[in-house]
């Protein structure tokens, strides 16, 4: 089944809650390649709202959070801050009424993942994690491919995500769930979960900054028959490709396997051929999917459930166990 056109899917009228670069990441992909519009903005620095409306073609600018929440013209929220603050403003938006994207990782850990979906359930809004890539074209394809029996079973993912993002401040703070496992590690995680499921086992090894936050991860998931070997780094940008092991074949993700790109099966019989999902931006299959679920009255999606979001959460609380990362509101 191929990726639904964006452009196809009905309207909803989006407010952005953070004024960082992945929020106007979405505000580009809803205005450019959707039929919704972004309405509002919120930021805790009001010039900074007012800047990046501005530069977005936004109409409102608002100084507060709650001031975006109680306008009556958002329809839906895209979640934008920090993976410390999304459990905090996903709630915020959920008891205003109103449906959620939240930028991934979904929260800091499972305990708060259960406690957005619980709200969001019984607030009965929409919600979901906003990891682009369960929605791009490219991972449609594999998706079909890999349910049509095109490489036979799968016994083997591979995947990796480095990005020398060390330097950014945020990323050594551990108040601030800093680290690359949240941050990029969630990637090959979702990518694994995606595929083979929740893991039956995990293995993980990390190394440690000083401020206590991971700076590299190596990960092996074992199931009944296979095994899933995911690393992540912010100290190097790494080949960023995934690779899938079937009994018939293998299927090549291409540089950057989590965004738009292309990949080529090969199988056993000597066939082989390539799929091109390049398309620009890509947000914009998530924001589509989000307005035709609301549209439908549905209050999560199938392409990735709250309880997906609750299990890799759980993972990855299994994962920084294992190499010992505690934020301090966990100690």
């Amino acid at each position: 089944m191929s990726a639904p056109l964006p452009m196809s899917a009905p309207a909803v009228r989006w407010g952005i809650l953070g004024a960082g670069g992945i929020a106007r990441k979405l505000a580009d992909a809803v205005t450019r390649y959707t039929a919704s519009t972004v309405v509002a903005v919120g930021s805790r620095d009001e010039a900074k709202a007012q800047a990046f409306a501005d530069e977005a073609g936004i109409p409102t600018a608002y100084g507060s959070y709650e001031a975006l929440l109680a306008d009556p013209d958002v329809d839906v929220v895209y979640v934008a801050t920090p993976h410390s603050h999304h459990h905090e403003h996903a709630l915020l938006a959920i008891e205003a009424g109103k449906h959620v994207l939240c930028e991934k990782a979904f929260t800091q850990n499972a305990a708060q993942a259960r406690e957005v979906v619980a709200a969001a359930r019984a607030k009965g809004v929409f919600v979901m994690e906003a990891m682009w890539t369960r929605h791009l074209p490219h991972v449609h394809a594999i998706r079909d491919l890999i349910a049509r029996g095109e490489i036979g079973d799968v016994v083997s993912v591979q995947a990796d995500h480095g990005q020398p993002i060390a330097h950014i401040e945020r990323m050594w703070r551990p108040e601030l769930a800093g680290g690359a496992l949240l941050d990029l590690g969630v990637y090959p995680i979702s990518f694994a979960y995606d595929i083979l499921g929740k893991p039956d086992a995990i293995t993980a090894r990390g190394r440690l900054f000083e401020t206590g936050v991971d700076g590299q991860v190596s990960m092996i998931f074992d199931y009944p028959s296979a095994q899933a070997s995911l690393t992540t780094t912010m100290e190097a940008r790494t080949a960023c490709v995934a690779l899938i092991g079937g009994t018939e074949g293998r299927i090549e993700v291409r540089d950057t396997f989590y965004a738009p790109t292309s990949f080529t099966v090969t199988r056993l019989d000597g066939t082989s051929w390539t799929y091109d999902g390049d398309v620009p931006n890509g947000f914009q299959f998530e924001a589509a999917e989000v307005a035709r679920r609301i549209h439908a009255g549905d209050t999560e999606s199938p392409l990735l459930t709250l309880d997906q979001s609750i299990e890799i959460m759980e993972i990855m609380d299994e994962v920084r166990s294992q190499i010992g990362v505690a934020f301090p509101n966990e100690r």
